[in-house]
């Protein structure tokens, strides 16, 4: 098959810097046996074009970015035909994927793996918060072939909107994140972990309000939080007025080389976003044996209670109680542990590649 994929980004050039890591994983095993075309809407300022991970990636470049992806779509085609056309990320990858593909008189699938069915008006967040938005969605929604999401919660507002929707998880690659079997704590002292970009959407103000009410309790912690500082240091100073300079260190971006030993010398990492399609770094956790404790978005909320604790969404008290919970009852974090690693050994990254792959013909014979 010739596959058109559109992105909104997270394929980089470098393999390593601004990507995603489960799209780079599926577009890599998609490669292994069909001819893959990448189509970035926001990857790169400029035009440009290169090969990645067995894939051609078209990069859109700024201005009239959706138009020219479509032409960019329709000129490869005329090159050689395209079998379908396939959306990761709603919004403005859905609404390009579905037009070419009418245009053309393809298949189109859309994975929805963001903010597309939410509304967070206090953080400028969601696809919802406009009805310019919610009249698009429901266009190109309804006029693809089949949605997929990657959990349940997802899944329940697709349905909740009438719209039908499959469950395919963007699963982790595992030989980047080799299996670790769990292990017990060896020191008194808690290592905490906390993966995701610093701003609004990923709350860590209820994070750090969390892990101020847990030294308040006695417990004994040091907290790694990686990822991009969007907020220009805000929750460094937030750090500072609640009296956790010693216990937390803001470690920046890491790359999955540079995550994975933070990462696998954790034993719980923690997540207190908003909303959540997924997120991945719960399946990278869970694939070297690390536990979740977290606000119920995304696996979380569908994993709990046997595979992961969650909590309301915003609720610090909550969030500080789970955290001594699982960390003051070693064989439930070990328990909790065992079984999210299961899952997320069941649902790695070729388990993704193959349930999209079967997804395709199903369409192409229909």
């Amino acid at each position: 098959m010739k596959l058109a994929l559109v992105v909104p980004g997270g394929v980089d050039r470098t393999g390593e810097f601004r990507v995603i890591p489960a799209l780079l994983a599926l577009i890599e095993r998609l490669a292994r046996t069909h001819e893959v075309h990448v189509f970035a809407l926001h990857q790169e300022a400029a035009a440009a074009r290169w090969e990645l991970a067995g894939a051609t990636v078209h990069n859109t470049g700024d201005g009239w970015t959706r138009l020219r992806a479509i032409a960019a779509i329709l000129s490869e085609h005329r090159r050689a035909p395209f079998d379908l056309v396939h959306a990761i990320f709603s919004g403005s990858c859905s609404l390009v994927a579905v037009a070419a593909a009418k245009l053309l008189r393809l298949p189109s699938l859309v994975h929805i793996a963001g903010g597309e069915l939410v509304a967070l008006h206090e953080f400028d967040y969601g696809g919802r918060r406009k009805w310019k938005g919610r009249l698009r969605e429901a266009l190109v929604l309804r006029g693809t072939g089949v949605i997929t999401a990657a959990s349940t919660p997802i899944i329940d507002s697709l349905n909740a909107l009438g719209l039908p929707a499959r469950r395919v998880p963007l699963g982790v690659d595992l030989r980047l994140w080799p299996p670790r079997a769990p292990r017990r704590r060896n020191t008194e002292q808690a290592r905490l972990i906390h993966v995701a970009s610093l701003n609004r959407v990923k709350d860590q103000q209820t994070l750090l309000r969390a892990l101020a009410a847990l030294a308040d309790m006695g417990m004994a912690f040091e907290m790694d939080i990686v990822g991009v500082d969007t907020l220009d240091g805000e929750m460094q100073r937030l750090a500072c007025q609640l009296g956790l300079e010693r216990q937390v260190r803001f470690l920046g971006f890491k790359t999955q080389r540079e995550l994975r030993p933070i990462m696998e010398s954790a034993d719980l990492l923690v997540m207190s976003s908003l909303h959540e399609a997924g997120p991945l770094v719960v399946l990278e956790a869970a694939a070297v044996g690390v536990p979740t404790v977290g606000t119920a978005v995304g696996h979380i909320a569908e994993w709990a209670p046997s595979a992961a604790l969650a909590v309301p969404v915003g609720n610090a008290p909550a969030l500080a109680d789970a955290i001594r919970r699982m960390l003051e009852d070693e064989d439930l974090r070990l328990r909790m542990a065992v079984a999210a690693q299961f899952r997320t050994i069941r649902e790695d990254a070729d388990h993704t590649a193959l349930a999209f792959e079967a997804l395709y013909l199903r369409l192409l014979a229909a």
